[in-house]
């Protein structure tokens, strides 16, 4: 009946606003989360009680402590400050990285995706033999080949993580490529460069921004276990794989050397992992309800 659609639009329409403002304020608040880590990394000079390279033997493998929060290490460094210190490196590198794959990444498929032809065909299947292997055992050959240090290690990551990126925005250039706002936009003088710029791009950053989100626990994860497997950050500069990593040895005796920075990857990789899947529920609000209605009906 026409009053009972009506009906159900109108209520179809309230859940949807009631479900979008929902996820606005999960995403505000995750943002802030996000911001507040990233503000630490920022100020981590300011931030540290101690300073985080001073050495003091007479104060080693200290348990935590009013005097230390987070306990010491085996040459009697203040962890709390280290793990703060870290922060730069696990944070900034790790936001290097997606930068990194996500822009090399989309300019391949984007190039692919408009062009085509033999130059498509050719960085497909280069994308293709990268993806054949499994990716931190590539990246771990990459950067075992590089040497140590925090660069090698982004670069060995960055040279398995763009084919996903290059994946995603191909498909989606191909997609805009044979919409009709693509042709009155050449019939009305664009040129190429400002068909890419000035509409594709625009039209299929969404997608690419969600995933980059995503991403950036995983890429966090990985810096920290090349560092972890002595192929990242070289001691003593303070990263958190390279932390565990040092006192690996201590699981036993001083359990709280690996405890803290791993407390600290698994705060800023949930972080970060909630907040983009919050971005991506806020950018697709449909989905979002499709996935909590089916999760209702299972429940039921």
């Amino acid at each position: 009946m026409p009053g009972g659609t009506t009906c159900d639009g109108h209520i179809t329409v309230r859940t949807q606003r009631v479900r979008r403002n929902h996820t606005g304020a999960k995403l505000a608040v995750f943002a802030m989360l996000a911001v507040a880590v990233l503000a630490v990394a920022v100020l981590a000079p300011l931030l540290c009680p101690y300073d985080p390279y001073a050495q003091d033997l007479s104060h080693a493998l200290e348990a935590p402590s009013s005097a230390h929060l987070a306990g010491t290490d085996r040459y009697g460094r203040d962890l709390l400050s280290r793990i703060i210190v870290g922060s730069q490196s696990s944070v900034f590198f790790t936001l290097l990285l997606v930068v990194m794959v996500a822009v090399l990444g989309t300019a391949v498929g984007v190039v692919c995706g408009w062009k085509g032809g033999k130059l498509d065909v050719v960085l497909m299947r280069t994308s293709d033999v990268f993806l054949a292997f499994p990716g931190l055992v590539f990246a771990l050959a990459i950067a075992g080949v590089l040497g140590g240090g925090m660069i090698n290690a982004v670069l060995a990551l960055a040279a398995i993580g763009w084919p996903k990126y290059a994946r995603i925005a191909r498909g989606l250039t191909l997609a805009q490529k044979g919409e009709p706002y693509l042709a009155a936009a050449r019939l009305a003088g664009c040129s190429t460069a400002q068909l890419v710029f000035s509409h594709i791009l625009p039209n299929i950053a969404g997608p690419l921004l969600v995933t980059a989100m995503l991403d950036i626990g995983t890429m966090m994860m990985e810096l920290a276990g090349l560092s972890f497997l002595g192929l990242g950050a070289q001691p003593p500069v303070a990263e958190w794989g390279s932390m565990m990593s040092e006192n690996r040895s201590l699981l036993q005796t001083a359990p709280w050397t690996i405890i803290a920075p791993g407390i600290a990857i698994f705060i800023t990789v949930m972080v970060f992992n909630l907040l983009g899947d919050t971005v991506r529920d806020y950018m697709d609000p449909e989905q979002r309800g499709r996935r909590k209605d089916k999760d209702e009906s299972e429940e039921a």
